[in-house]
């Protein structure tokens, strides 16, 4: 399955990989990018929190990238895949969730259904025609909802160590013992593996209303394009729940594609050379069909 992510490239993507690769972004790429890279804009919206995104406008199927649970969107890949779309001429947007970034919010104030909020008002406001979602872990997740959401908005769906359900079923998987210690502190505290994110504390609220987004208990309406990376080496998300969510998505056209050195963050020079080659792919295919 991983040939699909392997074709050989087409246009400007070769001279990329060859300078460096845009998960490295070799010194003389780096500075490239730094003169042209986008510049953060604010999304006004009515009683709800500015939305910071960084756009560049190009041509359809356009990429949108939707960053991880307290991360944001000036990410290594976020950052490679601006490069990669400019170079193409595709249109590129990414942006900060309500609470994450640079956007206004509260992060503990944010629910699932916040942030699929935020995805739904990007697709119908800030970009134009279907776009290629590209989604990283809690944003796999939201790509999911947008999708079935925004049909006609989604192009194609790449996750990255897509977190689908995930914090819901970690939840549910512990003993009625530990739930009920927490139910009755009225948080649930998890730790990370990144000591420098410390530690998570979802309350009982945002779990209760994750349980409404959950997509892995029946089949997923989604038949656009589907591709899934995940690292075998995840201890963050397992990479069955990237298995999981191509058995139960309707389209025709899904691929896994495992990487055995592969962790959460799938930020190595090599994994992000994956990721682009895997849209690059995904823009042959759906140009094609045009």
């Amino acid at each position: 399955m991983a040939a699909v992510a392997l074709r050989s490239c087409r246009r400007g993507l070769s001279h990329i990989l060859s300078n460096g690769g845009p998960a490295a972004l070799s010194s003389q790429r780096l500075e490239g990018a730094r003169r042209h890279k986008s510049t953060v804009q604010y999304a006004s919206r009515p009683d709800l929190p500015k939305l910071a995104y960084r756009r560049v406008k190009g041509k359809s199927p356009g990429v949108l990238f939707l960053p991880g649970y307290a991360s944001n969107m000036n990410g290594q890949k976020a950052e490679a895949l601006e490069e990669f779309c400019r170079s193409l001429g595709h249109s590129y947007l990414r942006f900060d969730y309500t609470g994450h970034g640079a956007s206004e919010g509260v992060l503990s104030e944010g629910t699932i259904g916040t942030w699929k909020k935020d995805v739904l008002y990007v697709l119908d406001e800030l970009v134009e025609g279907p776009q290629i979602m590209v989604g990283s872990s809690l944003g796999g997740w939201l790509m999911l909802l947008a999708a079935i959401a925004r049909p006609e908005k989604a192009a194609a769906l790449v996750g990255i160590s897509t977190a689908a359900d995930h914090i819901v079923t970690v939840y549910n998987s512990l003993s009625l013992e530990a739930r009920k210690v927490f139910e009755e502190k009225g948080a649930w505290t998890l730790p990370t593996k990144h000591p420098e994110e410390g530690l998570y504390d979802f309350n009982m609220d945002f779990l209760k209303e994750a349980e409404n987004h959950c997509v892995l208990q029946s089949p997923i309406p989604i038949t656009c394009p589907v591709r899934l990376i995940h690292g075998l080496k995840d201890e963050d998300v397992p990479w069955h729940i990237s298995m999981q969510v191509a058995e139960r998505i309707l389209s025709a056209d899904v691929d896994v594609i495992l990487r055995r050195q592969g962790q959460h963050r799938m930020s190595e020079r090599d994994d992000i050379k994956l990721m682009v080659y895997t849209i690059d792919d995904l823009i042959d295919k759906l140009t094609t069909m045009v």
